[in-house]
């Protein structure tokens, strides 16, 4: 099995992304935010940096008209991850460790619907 160019982007540009949208997020619980709200914020912070990033980076598309659906799908990834959070800490008491396995899930989700919805001529 080949791994793609753009998938390989993808990961390295995310890994900055998640960074990024991490630290917003663990910031956010440490002042004592409930984790979906910090969630919430990290994802609109995370749209705003995210769509230039991986539509130039990765996808080499970065027309403004793609931006409802970059925000369609990251609404999606929103909701995926609070679920995931939320079982995750059934199972952990950590809400950091918990967002941080999450990511693992998100990142091929959100690779797969960005490539499939966002950026479909890629």
């Amino acid at each position: 099995m080949q791994i793609s160019p753009a998938f390989i982007r993808y990961l390295l540009v995310g890994a900055v992304n998640t960074v990024f949208g991490y630290s917003v997020f663990a910031l956010l619980i440490f002042i004592g935010w409930h984790y979906s709200i910090a969630l919430l914020f990290a994802t609109v912070a995370g749209v705003i940096f995210n769509f230039q990033t991986f539509g130039k980076l990765v996808f080499k598309q970065s027309e403004w008209r793609l931006l409802w659906k970059f925000v369609a799908v990251y609404g999606v990834l929103y909701a995926v991850n609070v679920l995931l959070v939320f079982g995750f800490l059934y199972f952990m008491r950590n809400v950091y460790a918990a967002n941080a396995l999450a990511i693992i899930f998100i990142a091929g989700l959100g690779y797969f619907l960005n490539r499939r919805f966002v950026y479909e001529n890629n």
